[in-house]
């Protein structure tokens, strides 16, 4: 495509001003894709480790619950004692301007280890118990963690789109804007350095010719 701006040294600062700006922004974005993605990786260790605890912890659960059914019968009207549990907060933090979500469940030391009774429960209803428990704080903590990938991985794939059109696109548009206004610029001082030289030339030789003039008459 034929460029169409105008060949001045206005256009041409400015157009250096760009070129400029674009490099600076593409350095930002690529140190910024690289934090995000170091985050992302550290995050995703972290995820594949609490998968492995998590499906342990379910494993153990259910095995407990099972149990218990066994040694109680079905324990559907002591889980219906179970209280509901409102303690989930969410909180966020900043990385490279991502909000990252941070999950946090709320622990009292005045809630009893277990809610039933003990003449309707046993051991395996209370391990059931305990068990589940260890599995709700790893679920909040995988459910920060995932969560947090996700947002992460988002954010990655804009700022490299973003950091693409700049290298790709914008760069080597000004960075042709500039070549060519450097070349008209320097063709236009060459073409009026050979101008001034002919008119020069043309003054000398008129100048000339009017002294040989001169020294004719006065002889």
């Amino acid at each position: 495509m034929a460029n169409t701006t105008v060949p001045t040294k206005g256009n041409l600062l400015a157009t250096k001003k760009s070129l400029q700006l674009s490099r600076t922004g593409f350095e930002l974005l690529d140190r910024k894709r690289n934090i995000l993605i170091r985050e992302m990786m550290q995050l995703i260790d972290h995820a594949n480790s609490i998968q492995s605890k998590i499906d342990d912890a379910y494993t153990a659960a259910y095995a407990a619950l099972q149990t218990a059914n066994i040694t109680l019968g079905i324990c559907k009207e002591l889980a219906a004692t179970v209280p509901l549990d409102n303690g989930l907060n969410v909180a966020y933090r900043s990385v490279m301007g991502v909000e990252i979500p941070m999950v946090e469940l709320e622990k009292s030391d005045d809630v009893e280890p277990v809610p039933f009774g003990l003449h309707k429960s046993n051991t395996a209803l209370d391990i059931a118990y305990q068990q589940f428990q260890k599995v709700k704080e790893l679920t909040a903590e995988l459910t920060e963690v995932e969560n947090s990938v996700y947002r992460l991985a988002d954010a990655i794939k804009k700022t490299q789109k973003r950091a693409n059109a700049l290298k790709n696109i914008m760069i080597p548009r000004f960075t042709a804007t500039v070549k060519f206004i450097t070349e008209a610029l320097e063709e236009k001082d060459r073409e009026e350095f050979s101008r001034m030289k002919v008119i020069k030339a043309q003054k000398q030789k008129a100048q000339q010719l009017e002294e040989e003039m001169k020294a004719a008459a006065a002889s």
